[in-house]
């Protein structure tokens, strides 16, 4: 798995090549991916906010959670980029027959995976929890994630590019109302008690 993640940072056409042409259940394996690269991202965040800190303004004191607050958030963190994926995934296999695509969930959810390795691997950032840096590398991030998928779902539905740019549209704005939907889902579980826990 860890070829892939490479091979779609530094040539990801060829990649999206190579993970079209694997056999089933080669193929079918890889839904384990967003499993496992997630554990990146809430173990990054886990320890930056828990050791080190954040400031806020000139006074140089750092902001850290408690150890059981960034143990629930990082948990939950985990969970909700998993389900993430997993209903972008959802959709992805949804939509495919609109566009003449063959698919199924598991195709689905292994490019949605697949997709989001610069999220992941940008998650790191977490360990050192800087606000310009954060925003700089997760803006990054994004963009390349975009790109991956206008370039991957052409080549992994085997659909025309002018029909694979209209289901990646479609994909992005589903990821959209997601992201908007997971905010909400943040505000209620705050309300019912994973709000963040401050040390003194």
């Amino acid at each position: 798995m860890i070829q892939h993640t490479f091979g779609l940072l530094v040539k990801p056409s060829d990649q999206w090549r190579k993970i079209a042409a694997l056999p089933t259940p080669s193929f079918n394996t890889l839904v384990l991916y967003p499993c496992i690269m997630a554990i990146l991202p809430a173990v990054a965040w886990y320890f930056g906010t828990s050791r080190v800190g954040w400031t806020v303004g000139d006074d140089g004191q750092a902001i850290k959670l408690t150890v059981e607050s960034a143990r629930q958030i990082s948990i939950l963190f985990y969970l909700g980029m998993i389900a993430c994926v997993a209903v972008i995934g959802y959709f992805i296999h949804w939509m495919a027959h609109t566009y003449g695509a063959e698919s199924s969930i598991t195709r689905g959810i292994v490019v949605a995976g697949l997709t989001a390795t610069p999220l992941f691997i940008a998650g790191l950032v977490g360990v050192y929890p800087l606000l310009w840096l954060d925003l700089l590398i997760g803006v990054a991030a994004v963009s390349w994630s975009v790109y991956l998928l206008y370039l991957g779902i052409p080549i992994i539905m085997n659909i025309p590019e002018e029909r694979g740019f209209l289901f990646s549209s479609a994909v992005i704005a589903i990821a959209l109302v997601i992201l908007i939907c997971l905010m909400v889902g943040s505000v209620f579980l705050w309300d019912l008690g994973a709000a963040p826990a401050f040390t003194d």
